[in-house]
């Protein structure tokens, strides 16, 4: 009951045409702008998906540019997902049963207006058209595109709890594949420096051990 409350109340703050029974929440993870990754999170009737959720590797932006990162992620998710929905038309199957095909009913970037500025571009520039708002995380305000004054939600309202509840997970899904791909990194830096271990061995060590201080703890054998 409260989370169908908490989307009737942000269809009516957000004047969305439909129920935002699935929400997507972005954001982007990286230290100092190296091994960035973007998080996708999938809120179902307001409860996560979690076999939805993607993580994308940033290709495209070098250093910290959480800006260009985000019109990455955004670019390359709608891009993918109207084709494989063309293709499925195409097809005559059904267009939301793909992997990337169904398209969210509002997307949640994580940020303020340049942020969301990005976004959005980013997505009209991929042929899609999705209702799309920033929360920053200062004053946790509402920004939508094209209106410079933020809204500010009841700090016990159920929309707010939501939408908070969608950034925090965006923001915990990257930041933990983002430290593991520290991790993951650190030990194949480690074992370069070893002459006697050629690529191979290091991709099965990096596979088997994962972290530095499991590899140290291995006996010999």
């Amino acid at each position: 009951m409260r989370t169908r409350q908490a989307m009737l109340e942000l269809k009516e703050a957000l004047h969305l045409p439909v129920l935002p029974r699935r929400i997507e929440g972005y954001d982007i993870s990286n230290t100092q702008g190296i091994l960035s990754v973007a998080s996708m999170v999938v809120f179902q009737d307001g409860l996560p998906d979690k076999k939805a959720y993607r993580i994308y590797r940033i290709k495209t932006v070098e250093g910290a540019n959480d800006f260009a990162s985000m019109a990455e992620v955004i670019t390359r998710r709608f891009t993918h997902g109207l084709k494989e929905r063309h293709e499925r038309e195409q097809a005559g199957l059904d267009p939301d049963a793909g992997s990337f095909s169904k398209l969210p009913d509002v997307i949640l970037i994580d940020g303020g207006p340049e942020q969301l500025l990005f976004a959005h571009r980013a997505m009209q520039e991929a042929g899609a058209s999705v209702p799309m708002f920033g929360l920053a995380k200062r004053f946790e305000e509402i920004y939508l595109p094209g209106r410079e004054d933020p809204i500010v939600l009841d700090r016990r309202s159920n929309a707010l709890h939501l939408v908070q509840y969608v950034r925090d997970e965006a923001h915990r899904f990257g930041i933990t594949h983002h430290r593991a791909l520290r991790a993951k990194n650190s030990i194949a830096s480690r074992l370069e420096s070893i002459p006697s271990v050629g690529t191979a061995r290091r991709r099965a060590l990096l596979t088997h051990f994962r972290s530095m201080e499991a590899l140290r703890q291995a006996s010999p054998e």
